[in-house]
């Protein structure tokens, strides 16, 4: 009976082992990471080329290192994404099912300025650090004030005001613009801020607002902004623009010959559609942001997003949205849990290698960033910064 006994158990093992070899092992441990942003609606395009590839990105190159190290082992990423339809209320609810029924261990951060003021409020209450990639707004220094959780990295609305004036300021004291200016800007958050934030700088930088002019976000027909524009006679045009009007203001100025020495369109202008179809014409034109893309970080950063995600980043936030995704997981490693709080500190107070270059935050906020761009010789490359190296010189744009 002794010897049955045995013999069973022998089996047992035996055959426990014999199923454990067709069905290997999984890590001991997972995190859940969650992600929120426009599938749907009208910043999707821009979400689309920005974020979700990105995303895409850092998950697979993530799991196909073994996953986060964590002091109980690696865990792999497990992603659970909605599309917020660019609609804030559909952003705050995705957030608050990630946090409440999905319960992530950790939720990426909103695509769009307006966005992350939206959610804010969420990721406080749960502890969640919101590492924003695509928020610009002057209102950094009151919300990290209210928000011990929030971190900015792309920059403030007078910074970037600031840098288009001093781009524009420099072509003027050269000789080459006027001091005529046509503003225009979507109505939403983001363009509101930047042209509140524009019309003092611009004036003490010695420019004269001569039109000056918003429309809604999603308006499909912007012939009629170009039209006034044009009829202001300008020296130089500035649009505080999302991507679809980025592209819609742009074929407009082309078709009705908005000829200007100094363009300059916002959000989407550093997509690599953009460049793709403008072609020649968009030599010369400046935009939002930039990157030095002759650095190897950024080449090899270029070449892995185009291998996993068969499209090819933008010359601006997609390399920060990179950055962040890269920031969040070295703190994590760093703290070797999946304490939030813990993450959070760990972000405050160091310093942390990027494909945007170095990253450290004061007050919860990098001061170092791209500014201004401008299309050259077919890449998109950063003529003003506030401390990040490797500017280009601008030039003046030629006729469409």
């Amino acid at each position: 009976m002794l010897y049955k006994k045995y013999r069973l158990t022998v089996v047992s093992i035996l055959a426990a082992g014999l199923f454990l070899s067709f069905f290997p092992a999984v890590n001991a441990d997972t995190i859940k990471i969650g992600a929120s942003a426009p599938k749907t609606g009208p910043l999707a395009g821009g979400s689309t080329v920005t974020f979700w590839p990105n995303v895409k990105l850092w998950v697979k190159q993530v799991n196909d290192s073994g996953g986060i190290k964590l002091k109980s082992g690696k865990a792999k990423i497990k992603l659970i994404e909605y599309d917020d339809r660019t609609n804030p209320g559909e952003a705050i609810k995705n957030i608050q099912r990630l946090a409440t029924q999905d319960k992530v261990d950790f939720i990426l951060a909103p695509y769009g300025t307006g966005f992350n003021l939206a959610t804010a409020p969420i990721f406080a209450k749960f502890n969640y650090p919101l590492i924003t990639h695509t928020a610009i707004t002057d209102k950094v220094e009151a919300l990290t004030k209210r928000y011990s959780n929030i971190f900015f990295t792309l920059g403030t609305t007078t910074d970037f005001a600031g840098s288009v004036a001093t781009v524009l300021g420099k072509m003027k004291a050269a000789g080459t613009i006027g001091n005529k200016v046509a503003m225009v800007n979507v109505a939403d958050a983001f363009g509101i801020e930047l042209a509140n934030a524009a019309r003092p700088i611009f004036k003490k930088a010695g420019f004269d607002i001569i039109y000056d002019k918003s429309y809604p976000l999603g308006s499909p027909d912007l012939s009629p902004i170009i039209r006034g524009a044009k009829g202001a006679k300008p020296d130089a045009f500035v649009a505080w623009s999302y991507p679809p009007d980025t592209f819609g203001l742009t074929a407009q100025a082309k078709v009705q010959g908005l000829n200007v020495k100094a363009y300059y369109t916002a959000v989407a202008t550093a997509f690599p559609a953009f460049g793709g179809k403008f072609g020649k014409s968009a030599e010369g034109i400046l935009g939002a942001g930039g990157i030095n893309p002759d650095t190897k970080a950024m080449k090899d950063y270029f070449a892995n997003h185009k291998a996993v995600t068969g499209k090819t980043p933008d010359y601006w936030a997609s390399g920060m949205v990179y950055a962040t995704f890269q920031i969040l997981r070295t703190a994590i490693e760093a703290v070797g849990t999946k304490d939030r709080k813990a993450v959070t500190a760990y972000v405050k107070s160091n310093t942390f290698n990027t494909v945007m270059g170095k990253i450290s935050f004061t007050n919860q906020i990098n001061k170092k960033y791209w500014t201004v761009g401008q299309w050259q010789n077919g890449k998109f490359y950063g003529v003003s910064s506030t401390g990040r190296s490797g500017e280009k010189a601008a030039k003046v744009k030629p006729k469409w």
